[in-house]
């Protein structure tokens, strides 16, 4: 027996459909949900180097042979922990929470949980520009950069290229329902 509560949530999807939805399904929408999962997870492995040596676990990050790459400078820097929490760790969790909102409904979630898309992507719009600043902090600031937070920038632009299509479909079906 359902509640409202299930109900809304789910979209009245049952488990059943959902699970062969999600695994099995050959849209467009669901294709880039599911490269926001793996881009997520890419730019989670960058940051999570990054909040190892942030909090201390490691004691330094390898850089390529390349001049101008100091990951250690970069991430030692006060913008780094300006919010006082080392931003890796808030990074590491920001992309971590793209994976439900990624898997979150059906197929069809743009027309049955508008919200959902539309949510995904005001938050990854938010942070690829975010991720965009601090990009921008590399060159200017703190004159180095970063292959782990380079990785998780292009990440986080990705992931707000990915959502987008979704997000303008969820809205186009908002209107027609008005």
């Amino acid at each position: 027996m359902k509640n409202g509560l299930t109900e809304t949530l789910t979209g009245g999807l049952e488990p059943q459909k959902l699970r062969r939805e999600l695994q099995r399904g050959k849209s467009e929408n669901l294709g880039r949900r599911r490269a926001v999962i793996g881009l997520s997870l890419i730019g989670m492995a960058a940051m999570t180097a990054v909040s190892l040596f942030q909090t201390g676990v490691v004691k330094h990050l390898p850089d390529p042979p390349i001049d101008g790459f100091d990951s250690d400078k970069v991430n030692s820097s006060d913008t780094a922990y300006a919010l006082g929490v080392p931003d890796g760790t808030l990074s590491l969790a920001s992309l971590a929470a793209n994976i439900p909102l990624a898997a979150f409904g059906g197929e069809n979630r743009h027309e049955e949980q508008p919200f959902v898309p539309i949510l995904a992507a005001g938050k990854a719009v938010v942070e690829a520009a975010v991720a965009g600043w601090y990009f921008y902090q590399m060159p200017t600031k703190e004159k180095a950069w970063c292959g782990y937070c380079i990785a998780g920038a292009l990440c986080n632009f990705g992931i707000a290229a990915l959502v987008l299509p979704e997000a303008k479909k969820a809205i186009e079906s908002l209107a027609a329902k008005r």
